[in-house]
């Protein structure tokens, strides 16, 4: 059967980028990795409205990516926390900030620089699992697996 023209392709980046895909969605997620879980310190270093941020929050936690745990009783006030889930999302992190200061600082001038346990800084490469082989787009061939699908797109009726 082929595929309707009218639904875009089955994708997984695009399904990770309805849940994580928004601004604020990421700086939270980098913001609890630092170790800033707490919603004041939420909203100070990221600069999200609250109303945002609240929302942002709860569906970082209905999917799992964050947990919260009470550090106040009275006041009620709650610290976030990246789950495993949410920790698996930190290479990310670390490849986009490399990516925006090879490619949007002109200056030169990292914000910030991220040091391995080794005492030398972090610089994120995406190897396959298998070979050790560095990514490299020409190295790549694509396998849709969704019936209907190509490479090019939906396949012809």
């Amino acid at each position: 059967m082929a595929a309707s023209t009218k639904d875009p392709r089955p994708c997984s980046i695009a399904d990770a980028l309805a849940l994580v895909g928004e601004k604020y969605s990421l700086l939270v997620l980098r913001e609890v990795c630092l170790g800033n879980g707490r919603f004041d310190q939420l909203v100070r270093n990221i600069g999200a409205p609250r109303d945002i941020l609240a929302t942002r929050l709860r569906r970082l936690l209905d999917a799992g990516i964050l947990t919260k745990r009470a550090y106040s009783e009275r006041p009620q006030r709650f610290e976030y926390r990246p789950t495993p889930a949410g920790l698996e999302l930190e290479p990310v992190l670390m490849t986009l900030m490399a990516w925006g200061d090879r490619h949007l600082r002109e200056d030169g001038d990292r914000p910030m620089i991220v040091e391995h346990v080794c005492g030398h800084e972090l610089t994120p490469l995406v190897v396959c699992a298998a070979c050790g082989g560095k990514l490299h787009h020409e190295h790549l061939t694509p396998h849709p697996q969704t019936p209907g699908w190509s490479v090019r797109g939906p396949a012809a009726a």
